[in-house]
């Protein structure tokens, strides 16, 4: 049986950091919510 969760830096920064974020309309949409409410960290 092997593990189901295999961190990858890189993969992780590419789905979740600020770049990929902005690279889609809904990923833009998300940070602005978050710049709305006033987060300190957008993304990850």
């Amino acid at each position: 049986m092997s593990f189901t969760y295999k961190p990858s830096r890189i993969r992780r920064a590419r789905k979740h950091g600020f770049r990929g974020r902005m690279a889609t309309r809904s990923g833009r949409a998300l940070i602005n919510r978050r710049r709305a409410k006033g987060r300190k960290s957008l993304s990850a």
